[in-house]
């Protein structure tokens, strides 16, 4: 799948962006080829999207059945990681940004990694503390994955706050949206407490 040397120049680049480093593209290739194996990382993120996915299920009531859970969280893993690829390639080509497009998706796919180990990491402090603080460090994360976001789409594509906002909600707004119908699909409704 991937060498360890691999993981590391992934990680270490998707997490110079967060530093702002302007050296932080040069971890990834501008190829195509390079592109289509960043998602590989799917396989690789898949383990820890499930040990936040049994904490995120254990809050909660379903009226579906696990076949059916099983199907709906595998359509909303999949589409999350390839409706913006396919959307920003549109944008990409009208903007004449495709000579960027390989590394800049590239880079957005390996942010996932060190992304989901955070969150996994912080899934015990969330689910013990109480809930108010557990919401905070939750909406802590989502503010640092939209900073992250925000500063990868600058320095990849060399272009200002305003235009990386307007991306970043190209982003996110189909994910909440997919989201919501899977909820609604699988019948979510928050645990109530004992």
């Amino acid at each position: 799948m991937f060498s360890a040397a691999e993981i590391a120049r992934g990680v270490q680049g998707a997490l110079a962006f967060l530093w702002r480093d302007p050296a932080a593209a040069g971890h990834f290739d501008n190829t195509m080829e390079a592109c289509l194996r960043s998602f590989r990382l799917m396989v690789v993120v898949a383990p820890l999207h499930i040990v936040k996915l049994l904490v995120d299920y254990s809050e909660v009531t379903v009226t579906a059945d696990e076949m059916e859970i099983f199907f709906a969280e595998i359509l909303q893993y999949v589409v999350e990681w390839l409706l913006f690829p396919v959307v920003f390639y549109e944008i990409a080509r009208r903007q004449g940004w495709l000579d960027r497009y390989p590394r800049y998706i590239g880079a957005l796919n390996w942010i996932n990694l060190p992304g989901m180990i955070l969150v996994v990491a912080c899934l015990p402090i969330i689910f013990l503390a109480p809930a108010g603080i557990g919401q905070l460090i939750k909406l802590g994360l989502q503010g640092l994955f939209f900073y992250w976001f925000l500063v990868t789409t600058r320095q990849m594509l060399g272009v200002g706050w305003m235009f990386s906002a307007m991306l970043l909600v190209v982003s996110w707004a189909p994910m909440v949206f997919v989201s919501f119908l899977i909820g609604r699909y699988l019948g979510v409704a928050a645990a109530v407490a004992a």
